[in-house]
């Protein structure tokens, strides 16, 4: 179980880089997902070579994988729309949608603790949003309400293939799992990117063209080290722990890309209370469920 907590903490430290590859790479969503997955999959042949699973277990992989390219879309979407607060505010709802969506998977109760770190970590993310005297305003309030509900969907769709890769990762293992779902969905997303553009009224247009410059550079460090390294972490860390314990866990990423974004963007945001106590909050639930999931253990 340490072990598993370990690995899981890791892979949100590099989860909170997404945010900095989000901003360096001048790319369309589409763009930047599509590039993302198909770096990622031949990292992965390169590493691996041709993983040998059933035809059955292959598609399954592919259909979870492409839920999680939908949901790369939706958050980058959401951040374009809006601004990057706004996505990640929204992200860190995940927990709670990944909560409902375990319980009627699974067809249990949600306990009354996980209930209370679930509100306690969207109320920290909240607070860091709504109390900061830097509260972004960016866009027109009818961007910012789409960018919202875009970046909820987001959430949703997450918690779903959140609660999908815990039962088909471990029926296959983790590495053939990510290996086979990120070839079958970067197929099943080539397909989905034209429905994707029409589902928003956006023209037709070219959006599988090369990145070029310095976002070969970012794109590259980007599925290395946030796609191939953070999933193989996290999907090992799911083997030990709830679907729950890992998206709860993941409210930290909003504030390490907030962190992240200060140090290497330049982004020199004042730091008040309302972000130390928003932080304490999120810190305190996932403090909280890590340790609760080790008495379980003992």
């Amino acid at each position: 179980m340490k072990e598993a907590l370990v690995k899981l903490h890791l892979s949100i430290l590099l989860a909170g880089c997404t945010g900095l590859f989000g901003k360096l790479i001048q790319l369309h969503e589409t763009e930047i997902v599509w590039v993302r997955m198909f770096l990622a999959t031949l990292i992965m042949f390169a590493l691996y070579g041709i993983p040998r699973v059933l035809s059955r277990n292959f598609i399954r992989a592919a259909l979870t994988l492409a839920v999680l390219a939908l949901h790369w879309m939706l958050f980058y979407c959401s951040i374009k729309m809006s601004n990057v607060c706004i996505g990640v505010l929204c992200f860190s709802t995940t927990s709670g949608w990944t909560l409902l969506v375990e319980s009627l998977w699974r067809r249990r109760w949600p306990s009354f603790a996980e209930i209370v770190w679930c509100l306690l970590a969207v109320a920290g993310v909240a607070c860091i949003y709504f109390l900061s005297p830097q509260s972004p305003a960016g866009g027109s309030g009818g961007n910012v309400q789409n960018g919202i509900l875009i970046g909820l969907l987001s959430s949703l769709v997450c918690g779903i293939y959140t609660v999908l890769s815990k039962d088909v990762s471990r029926e296959m293992g983790t590495r053939d799992f990510l290996q086979c779902g990120l070839a079958g969905g970067l197929a099943m997303l080539t397909l989905m990117i034209p429905l994707y553009l029409a589902a928003f009224g956006l023209p037709f247009r070219t959006v599988l063209k090369a990145p070029g410059g310095m976002d070969w550079v970012w794109m590259v460090c980007h599925a290395s080290f946030c796609t191939v390294v953070m999933y193989l972490l996290q999907l090992a860390a799911l083997r030990k722990l709830s679907a729950f314990t890992v998206n709860l866990s993941y409210n930290l990423e909003p504030v390490y890309s907030i962190l992240f974004a200060m140090l290497f963007l330049g982004e020199a945001v004042e730091l008040h209370g309302s972000f130390y106590l928003g932080l304490a909050l999120v810190a305190l639930s996932v403090v909280m469920q890590s340790l609760r999931m080790l008495r379980a253990e003992r």
